[in-house]
């Protein structure tokens, strides 16, 4: 039985948690030759908090460049 995890940022929005298992299911199905009920897919949440690139927390990142982008417009 495939074990599929995806792992990223929160997704909110629950019908496009659905979409997303959904698809990825169909893929694996596709690709192991199985039947859906054997395909097993976990997201897993990582606030940006949480997640880091480069040494710097990627909520400090996302601020820094919101920050950035709010000067241009200004």
């Amino acid at each position: 039985m495939p074990n599929i995890s995806i792992e990223g940022p929160p997704i909110k929005d629950l019908d496009v948690k659905r979409k997303l298992v959904k698809g990825v299911t169909e893929v694996a199905v596709e690709a192991y030759g199985l039947p859906a009920q054997k395909i097993r897919v976990v997201i897993k949440e990582n606030l940006l908090e949480n997640v880091a690139r480069g040494g710097e927390l990627l909520l400090d990142i996302k601020r820094a460049e919101a920050e950035a982008e709010q000067k241009k417009e200004e």
